[in-house]
């Protein structure tokens, strides 16, 4: 295992593979295991070196700082911590979900430094639940305690019984039960009191910040499921303000892209990434 010591947080890091690097952050509840378990490192680390990162709150990554900070910022401020550690300048930034909304924000400013972004099943507002700031606050203080009060067990079985949103491509799959177990795999490394804390601070701004989305001069892929249904017009809305954009919808599939569909997601990925090779950018 690797890490990285920062002021209020240790991050914890898997690098495999050589190559041009590719840094990829996981959504919430998961961890370095959304890439790994599902062979996605796997599939890129043949031909990129994958750097991929647990967020604060999440994984193996531990949380020091007195009161713990989550938020978009501050997870961006990780990941370029994590580069320049790393002695990366140029790189290939690879998301989904809540990664992804730090990602896309981080980016409207800093696409420089990009070869590429890949934004899967994800948006670039931190908030994707419509609603004033009270109905807000209301749905994510209810959201997080049902990770301090229920087991992982517990919460894949409540899923199961209500998958929507996220998990209503896994429920509808034939043949579900391996997604369901390695669902349960990845999500059961986190620490349950930490995540509800990330969920109580971090989901604060619905705003897709549209014109900002036009400050992002690499190229951009953005996927997602054609079952993902929170993300599906977020999606549509980033693609037509971003200049250099794919946008691919899988079929068949909803949020947990690499769960659902690791072989569609990596030849997606691949082509993406050998069509905007790290030499073409300034």
């Amino acid at each position: 295992m690797s890490f990285l010591n920062l002021p209020s947080a240790t991050i914890h890091y898997e690098d495999t593979g050589v190559g041009e690097p590719v840094i990829a952050i996981h959504g919430l509840i998961e961890n370095t295991s959304y890439w790994s378990e599902t062979g996605i490192s796997a599939r890129l680390s043949e031909y990129y070196r994958v750097v991929s990162m647990d967020m604060r709150g999440h994984g193996r990554t531990l949380t020091t700082g007195t009161p713990p900070v989550y938020d978009a910022d501050t997870i961006a401020d990780d990941m370029e911590a994590l580069a320049d550690h790393l002695g990366i300048d140029l790189f290939h930034l690879l998301t989904h979900s809540t990664g992804g909304f730090a990602a896309s924000r981080w980016a409207m400013d800093n696409s420089s430094r990009l070869a590429s972004l890949i934004l899967t099943d994800t948006s670039s507002a931190t908030c994707p639940m419509p609603g004033s700031r009270e109905q807000r606050k209301a749905f994510f203080d209810k959201f997080a305690a049902s990770f301090e009060t229920q087991t992982w067990d517990e919460i894949i079985a409540f899923v199961k019984k209500k998958p929507f949103p996220f998990f209503r491509g896994i429920a509808e799959a034939e043949n579900n039960a391996p997604m369901w177990e390695m669902a349960r795999r990845i999500i059961s490394i986190g620490n349950r009191q930490e995540i509800a804390a990330f969920v109580r601070s971090f989901y604060q701004d619905p705003d897709l910040q549209v014109d900002r989305l036009s400050k992002i001069t690499c190229p951009v892929l953005i996927l997602l499921g054609e079952k993902d249904d929170l993300f599906i017009e977020p999606a549509i809305i980033m693609a037509g303000a971003i200049s250099d954009c794919r946008h691919v919808v899988i079929e068949a599939v909803g949020h947990m892209t690499a769960i659902e569909a690791p072989d569609r997601l990596a030849k997606e990925l691949l082509s993406f990434l050998q069509d905007h090779p790290l030499r073409q950018r300034p």
